[in-house]
């Protein structure tokens, strides 16, 4: 689907991102889709939507969160910590990493999902900064200086840009994906993204048959 797109907004802590960054970025792949990767606050997205923090949740919804982490886990076969050693953490400055590859043209997507697993998996501090110029460069990419590049005020910019387009159209959680117009909430949407993306496509070729038919005169 040549010129198509996703908007993508994450939050470089989450577990519901990690458990579904491998199987968006497939599906895009397959359907020829750009991903417009927005990084955003999603402590300020909560804050305006009625979202908590973790520790801030009634203990009930904090032990079922656990069990579908575990759930997911065993579903999709990949590793993930339910209780890992550093999380809740501040992400912010690990955003700011992923924006700074972006800008520099370097793959976004496999850093970010660096940065997932190492809170996920590697029971690594994001919020340092060393432990993220570490990940950086483990990845193919000069760590310190995207760290450095994380001082930008261009990269903090799109940071905010971000937060305040995703509460702008709705956002309440991480990950959210929007197409054509559409916002689907969280990873377990991801087959529900597919089907959309699929019948966007679908139609698409119909249209093409048609005009290659001559039936589609404009």
């Amino acid at each position: 689907m040549t010129g198509k797109s996703i908007d993508y907004y994450d939050s470089m802590s989450s577990p519901w991102t990690y458990l579904g960054h491998l199987r968006f970025e497939d599906l895009c792949r397959r359907f020829g889709l750009t991903i417009n990767h927005k990084p955003m606050d999603l402590l300020k997205v909560w804050s305006v939507s009625g979202g908590l923090p973790l520790r801030e949740r009634a203990k009930q919804r904090q032990a079922y969160r656990h069990q579908e982490l575990r759930r997911w886990r065993e579903l999709l076969g990949i590793p993930c910590n339910v209780e890992p050693a550093f999380h809740p953490v501040a992400d912010r400055r690990a955003c700011y990493l992923a924006i700074a590859a972006m800008r520099h043209g370097l793959d976004w997507s496999r850093l970010s999902y660096a940065l997932l697993r190492a809170v996920w998996v590697e029971e690594r501090n994001i919020a340092d900064h060393e432990t993220l110029a570490a990940i950086a460069t483990e990845n193919g990419m000069d760590g310190k200086a995207l760290l450095a590049a994380t001082e930008d005020d261009a990269v903090k910019g799109e940071y905010q840009a971000n937060t305040d387009e995703a509460i702008a159209i709705g956002v309440f959680g991480a990950p959210a994906y929007v197409f054509e117009g559409e916002l689907f909430w969280g990873q377990d949407r991801l087959q529900m993204l597919g089907m959309a993306v699929d019948a966007e496509a679908r139609a698409a070729g119909s249209a093409g048959v048609e005009r290659l038919n001559g039936i589609d005169d404009a």
